[in-house]
């Protein structure tokens, strides 16, 4: 599960979601970054934490980098998963990182981070990557470090940094993107999205008096993918995907 090749012969990182890997073809491009990105509620978190535990299922190592939630209470998240062993914790298969300490190491703690801190930020960002031989990487969420960022060329240096620097290692990385309810637009600053190699987009929908959760590949460089928007749950064996149905609403 952990890799296939495209009819194309490109590497893929399968995430283990059987419905997103068939709308794109085989998985992933290896070595992308992806910005995952919704308003809140979409199940955006808890689809990034399938994508690390079917990369520990199939031997790749993988790092959450937590911004948003304490990494304790990330992982009692992944407890209700049929396919979550306590062992991937344990063996360090995944390993979850507070941003903070990342802030800390890269000696970026103001509130304001500038092009020197940027660049330091990266470097331990990927130093944690290469010192635990992680192919899978997910920042929960890159909002919070582009808020620190002082300009929209700072956002987008250290966006195309940092993923030129994880390609260089192997690693695929999705970056959570936060938006605000209702509002029509696929990051908060409004580069993220032209940087980064694919964007999915995660969604609420109000029909007949519920709110159903959606997903929508909108971008992904490298391959060809269905741009159908699917509706999403969360359950106990992962997310499901179906076609939404037209009409109805």
């Amino acid at each position: 599960m952990g890799s296939s090749e495209s009819a194309a012969g490109r590497n893929r990182c399968l995430t283990g979601i059987d419905g997103l890997d068939n709308i794109l073809y085989g998985g992933l491009p290896r070595n992308n970054a992806i910005l995952v990105t919704g308003s809140c509620g979409t199940g955006k978190t808890s689809m990034s934490l399938e994508f690390l535990l079917h990369g520990a299922e199939e031997g790749e190592m993988g790092i959450f980098v937590a911004a948003t939630e304490p990494p304790e209470k990330l992982k009692e998240n992944m407890m209700p998963y049929d396919f979550y062993d306590p062992q991937m914790l344990e063996k360090k298969q995944i390993l979850f990182i507070d941003l903070h300490e990342l802030y800390k190491k890269a000696k970026t703690e103001a509130p304001e981070i500038d092009q020197k801190g940027s660049e330091a930020l990266i470097k331990a960002i990927v130093g944690a990557v290469r010192s635990h031989g992680a192919k899978r990487l997910v920042i929960d969420s890159i909002t919070s470090i582009c808020a620190r960022l002082l300009t929209a060329d700072l956002i987008r240096e250290f966006i195309r940094g940092l993923s030129h620097a994880l390609a260089q290692e192997g690693c695929t990385a999705l970056l959570i993107a936060e938006v605000p309810a209702g509002e029509h637009r696929y990051s908060p600053y409004g580069v993220e999205e032209a940087v980064v190699d694919g964007v999915i987009l995660l969604g609420n929908l109000e029909r007949q008096g519920d709110l159903l959760r959606t997903l929508q590949v909108v971008k992904m460089r490298g391959t060809t993918h269905s741009r159908a928007k699917y509706i999403l749950d969360l359950t106990s064996v992962g997310v499901l995907l179906a076609p939404l149905l037209k009409g109805g609403g």
